[in-house]
């Protein structure tokens, strides 16, 4: 099991349009061990769709207004995530239009 899991909101636009399989995919062939679930509801409905990062004693993340054009920033996002020792980024500027659809840090 991977420690680090990025959840997607299933019963949101996006992950009603196989956003969780995309990025399952697209994370595998990027060889970054993230496992990738999905969750009926994450009570995002004011900025759907929801999509959250998380990893023991990692500062974790809730992103939201997720759509499919995201994909490659989340990846770029998973990766710094991965490569952080704390979950926290020095600079948001390489996520692009994705730091400015984070909801919520959560203190690891």
């Amino acid at each position: 099991m991977t420690a680090t899991v990025a959840t997607v909101c299933a019963s949101c636009p996006a992950g009603q349009s196989g956003l969780a399989q995309a990025l399952r995919t697209a994370l595998a062939l990027r060889q970054l061990p993230i496992e990738v679930r999905e969750v009926d509801c994450m009570s995002g409905c004011t900025r759907p769709s929801s999509v959250a990062f998380r990893a023991p004693g990692k500062t974790a993340y809730l992103f939201g207004e997720i759509t499919p054009d995201d994909l490659p920033d989340l990846l770029t996002f998973a990766r710094l995530y991965l490569e952080s020792t704390d979950g926290n980024l020095s600079d948001a500027r390489p996520l692009g239009g994705l730091r400015t659809k984070a909801i919520a840090r959560i203190p690891g």
